[in-house]
């Protein structure tokens, strides 16, 4: 059930998408070279890895100097669109495609990258218990802790994932949807 909802939320909210997402391609690409859509490598259900799909929002090559660096507040990486799209988490919309082909889910952990998986994995004790189930779009963490870019931050929405993987259901997920919906509109969350 869970994924045929999955299935019919993506369908839509691609098509309802379809004109947010070309005025801020056109926006990307006028703005900065590179590609519009952004891939990275996150880690999914039972740690398999996957390319998650964004809006660009940085300058191309972002982490060419650092290797792989959390988003700060006022990121120098980000470009001006991609303050925008990121303030009003539309660089999040092409995620839908990932919940198309069956890599994510639109309720469940956020997904991390390798780099910070094999990190955490050694602060946080069980930390990989997280990829029992698809990563997410929205999740219990991200609409009950502020965004985070720390260790600390990490244990706190590992909380929640579990949390939310100890009662995960159609129930839950409608409720989180609907806090998601919250979320976007007040800005809350976004770097």
């Amino acid at each position: 059930m869970k994924r045929v909802i999955d299935i019919i939320l993506a369908v839509v909210g691609l098509v309802m998408c379809s004109p947010i997402l070309l005025f801020a391609a056109i926006l990307i690409k006028i703005e900065s070279r590179g590609s519009i859509i952004y891939s990275q490598e996150r880690i999914g259900k039972n740690g398999i890895t996957f390319n998650l799909y964004k809006l660009r929002s940085m300058v191309t090559g972002a982490e060419s100097k650092t290797g792989p660096v959390w988003a700060k507040i006022n990121d120098s990486r980000v470009t001006y669109v991609g303050k925008i799209i990121r303030k009003l988490h539309i660089d999040e919309i092409p995620q839908m495609i990932n919940v198309l082909i069956g890599d994510m889910s639109f309720v469940g952990p956020r997904p991390e990258r390798p780099y910070f998986v094999s990190i955490l994995d050694k602060e946080i004790k069980g930390y990989n218990d997280r990829h029992q189930i698809k990563p997410g779009l929205t999740g219990l963490a991200c609409v009950s802790y502020p965004y985070g870019a720390s260790i600390r931050d990490a244990v706190e929405k590992f909380k929640y994932d579990i949390m939310y993987i100890k009662k995960t259901g159609l129930l839950i997920d409608m409720l989180i949807l609907l806090k998601t919906v919250k979320v976007v509109l007040t800005r809350e969350g976004s770097r």
